[in-house]
C-alpha cells in the first residue's frame, strides 16, 4: 500500500492559504511603494516585478516565500553572436550607472522603507524578513540584459552580479509565460503537479530523509516542465500523474543522452548546462529516492 493517500497527495497540490496568498501581496506591494517612493530610484527608469514561485504560481502551502526583481531599465548589458560587433549593432554609448550603484541604492531604499534591522543584504539579493502582515521577501536588483540575434533583434531578460562578483543572467518573464502556457495545455496540472513534487520534497527533508541540496525548488519545476503533457492529461489520479512523473524522469536521466536537450522553463538554457550545481545522476538518485519513500 503506497504512503499517501489521493487525498494527502491532492492536498499537496494546492496553492497557498488565502491568508499567506494576502501576505504574499503586501510584500509585494511594500516593496513598489520603497521603490517608487525612493528619492534617487523614482528619478531612473525601474521596473518591479514577481519572479520565482510565486510569480509562477509554483509555491506550496506552508513554505511559501516571494521574490520580487527590481530591474533597472535604463541601460542594459548584452550578448552578441559571435558574427556581430557592438558598432554594427548601434552598441556605442556605455553608461555611466552601474549595477553595484544599483543595488547599493535598492538596499537603501528597502532599509528607508523597513528599518535596518528588517533588511538583509545578502551575496545574491536583499531579504526583508517575516513579519504579521508579509512573507519574507528576497528582492533582487538586476539589470536588463538582452541577448543579440544576427538580424540584430533580441531576447530580453535580466542580469545581475553577487557580492561574490558571479555574474548571473535569467530570463523570468520567458519562465512565467511559458508556464502559464503549459498549465493551459494541462487542464492546470502542470503547476499543481510542481507544487506536488515540491510539497514531497520538503516532507522527505521533514521526515528526516537525506535529500540532495542540489536538489531545488527550482529543478522541481524545470523537471516537471519536460515531463510530457499526456502524463497530466491521460490520467485521472494524482497518485498515477506522480508515479508516471517520476518513471519517465527517471528513465530519461539514466544517461545524459536522453536528457541533454532538456531546457529550463524559460527554454533559454540547458538544463543541465555547466553552471548550474546539481547534474542528471543527482536527478536520476533522487527519483529513486523519492520512489522508494512513497513505498511503490
Amino acid at each position: 500500500m503506497a504512503k499517501l493517500t489521493e487525498d494527502q497527495l491532492t492536498s499537496y497540490t494546492k496553492p497557498p492559504s488565502k491568508t499567506e496568498e494576502t501576505k504574499l501581496k503586501n510584500s509585494e506591494s511594500s516593496v513598489r511603494d520603497a521603490i517608487s517612493s525612493n528619492e534617487k530610484l523614482k528619478k531612473k527608469s525601474t521596473e518591479t516585478f514577481g519572479q520565482g514561485s510565486y510569480a509562477n504560481n509554483t509555491n506550496v502551502r506552508l513554505n511559501s516565500d516571494i521574490d520580487i526583481n527590481v530591474c533597472y531599465t535604463g541601460g542594459f548589458y548584452y550578448t552578441l553572436p559571435k558574427e556581430k560587433t557592438k558598432e554594427e549593432l548601434g552598441l556605442t554609448n556605455p553608461a555611466t550607472y552601474t549595477y553595484t550603484e544599483f543595488k547599493d541604492d535598492v538596499e537603501q531604499a528597502l532599509v528607508d522603507k523597513f528599518g535596518r534591522s528588517d533588511v538583509k543584504r545578502n551575496d545574491k539579493c536583499i531579504t526583508i524578513v517575516a513579519s504579521s502582515t508579509r512573507i519574507e521577501t528576497d528582492v533582487v536588483p538586476t539589470w536588463e540584459y538582452r541577448r543579440f540575434k544576427n538580424n540584430g533583434g533580441y531576447t530580453a531578460g535580466t542580469k545581475f552580479r553577487t557580492d561574490k562578483s558571479k555574474w548571473i543572467e535569467n530570463f523570468p518573464k520567458q519562465h512565467i509565460a511559458n508556464g502559464i502556457d503549459k498549465n493551459s495545455k494541462t487542464s492546470r496540472r502542470f503547476k499543481r503537479l510542481t507544487r506536488l513534487h515540491r510539497k514531497l520534497r520538503y516532507k522527505m527533508i521533514d521526515d528526516g530523509e537525506n535529500v540532495s541540496d542540489n536538489i531545488t525548488s527550482f529543478l522541481l519545476e524545470c523537471l516537471v516542465w519536460n515531463t510530457p503533457n499526456r502524463i497530466m492529461n491521460d490520467y485521472d489520479t494524482w497518485e498515477e500523474r506522480l508515479k508516471e512523473s517520476i518513471r519517465y524522469i527517471y528513465q530519461n536521466t539514466k544517461e545524459q543522452a536522453d536528457c541533454k536537450e532538456w531546457g529550463e522553463v524559460s527554454e533559454l538554457f540547458y538544463l543541465f548546462h555547466s553552471e548550474r550545481k546539481w547534474s542528471y545522476s543527482d536527478v536520476n538518485n533522487y527519483m529513486q529516492e523519492l520512489w522508494d519513500y512513497l513505498e511503490y
